[in-house]
């Protein structure tokens, strides 16, 4: 089951509104703060910052939240980019109060539009132009993502698989999956439609709409920050949108990674779930997931001798159902 149930709007249509948007003069365009997270990730940071500085948006400013890395990322950055902010968090805060602590700086300056991006990530030129004409077209679109593709699939340079033309969200069985996944881009996904969330590796947020709904959820630290985030969103009259024209490319992982990964996973799950899904959909998903994936997922582990997976998994879900935080 999906969040929204809106009809979908025609391609064609959209694109015709978009012309008269893009003749707009720089001035009337609106602010947008690019945010780049950086934990240890100098290489991919640059590769992310070279592709920005290609952009052909002319309203937007670039800065980067080093989340406590350890390497020599910030002087590194500071060197390389002395115009780009890079603000300096003294330990890692994970992926959402990483990005808050970037966001309260565009509240301050009260910017329009804050772009949540990951360091792991290149972009098309014209992908913000895309995002924000959309996103400005109508008040109630709160969030914004576009089409991503893996960086590099198949190691030979690929560049047309697809690794999300959208989202999807099952509130009874709290699954979230990404549309399109793994499909090579032949046209098939190239509509402008309404989501239940927009992924957060690229998701621009109108700031009104942070300031009415709030930050993200630090407590999540990693993983479903952002599907909670476009809930409360949903809840308060704001719809995600998937914006095809607007292209990124992801290398999947590389901002990310290691064995807390799934702890992460479960335990938010689980705190997405209780707090959102009603009492009949919460009841469906414990079954679903007791009696099938927790089953399957650590007979899996078992046949690996993957034996910390299996403590890990039955921490995840033990902080998850008693609304812990980790130790």
């Amino acid at each position: 089951m999906t969040i929204i149930k809106q009809r979908e709007q025609p391609a064609g249509e959209v694109r015709g509104e978009l012309k008269l948007a893009s003749v707009l003069g720089h001035n009337d365009l609106p602010t947008v703060l690019i945010i780049v997270l950086n934990w240890n990730g100098k290489e991919d940071t640059v590769e992310c910052l070279e592709s920005l500085n290609h952009i052909s948006y002319p309203n937007y400013e670039v800065i980067v939240v080093d989340n406590g890395s350890t390497d020599d990322s910030v002087e590194q950055l500071k060197a390389r980019y002395p115009e780009i902010k890079v603000i300096e968090n003294q330990e890692n805060l994970g992926f959402g109060e990483g990005y808050n602590v970037g966001i309260r700086t565009a509240l301050q300056e009260n910017t329009e539009y804050v772009l949540l991006l990951n360091n792991d990530t290149i972009v098309d030129p014209r992908f913000l132009d895309e995002l924000t004409n959309v996103a400005e077209l109508d008040p109630r679109v709160g969030f914004a993502g576009p089409k991503i593709y893996f960086y590099d699939n198949d190691g030979r340079g690929r560049r047309d698989r697809i690794n999300g033309a959208g989202t999807k969200l099952s509130m009874w069985t709290g699954r979230v999956w990404h549309v399109g996944e793994n499909e090579i881009d032949s046209g098939q996904y190239d509509q402008v439609r309404l989501v239940d969330y927009v992924i957060g590796a690229c998701l621009l947020v109108k700031t009104r709409v942070v300031t009415e709904i709030g930050l993200l959820d630090s407590k999540f630290f990693t993983y479903w920050e952002d599907v909670d985030w476009c809930y409360r969103g949903c809840n308060a009259g704001y719809t995600s949108v998937y914006i095809p024209q607007a292209k990124i490319w992801h290398k999947y992982g590389a901002s990310s990674g290691g064995a807390p990964n799934i702890y992460y996973l479960i335990r938010n799950r689980f705190w997405f779930m209780r707090r959102n899904a009603l009492k009949r959909q919460y009841f469906t998903f414990l079954l679903r997931f007791f009696l099938y994936e927790f089953v399957f997922q650590c007979r899996d582990f078992l046949r690996q001798k993957d034996f910390d997976s299996i403590k890990t998994s039955c921490k995840a879900v033990f902080d998850g159902l008693a609304q812990r935080e980790i130790a």
